[in-house]
């Protein structure tokens, strides 16, 4: 019994993050995953007179909503992985 606390203590001990050098993240994973999962959404459901999301469309809703205070078209379209993207509605996201 005692060895395996012993291990277990080894094992957590391996897989603690270092602190890292730099500016921490601006947004947190749930943030992220929240701007994603809102780009899967029809702008329309949210009251926007578009069908299609832009990246500035998209960083105003979600400001909007109080996902985030502030965040730029830009930091959207760097979430979704590239400046236009599929959504699951099958409208285009452009950014502008």
């Amino acid at each position: 019994m005692m060895m395996s606390a012993l291990l277990a203590g080894l094992i957590e001990e391996v897989l603690v993050d270092e602190p890292r050098s730099g500016k921490p993240a601006t947004f947190t994973p749930e943030q992220i995953c929240q701007i994603v999962a809102l780009a899967w959404e029809d702008p329309r459901d949210c009251g926007r007179p578009v069908t299609h999301w832009s990246t500035k469309e998209l960083a105003d809703e979600v400001v909007k909503q109080g996902i985030v205070g502030s965040i730029s078209a830009r930091s959207v379209g760097r979430f979704l992985g590239r400046s236009r993207s599929q959504t699951a509605s099958g409208v285009l996201l452009e950014e502008q």
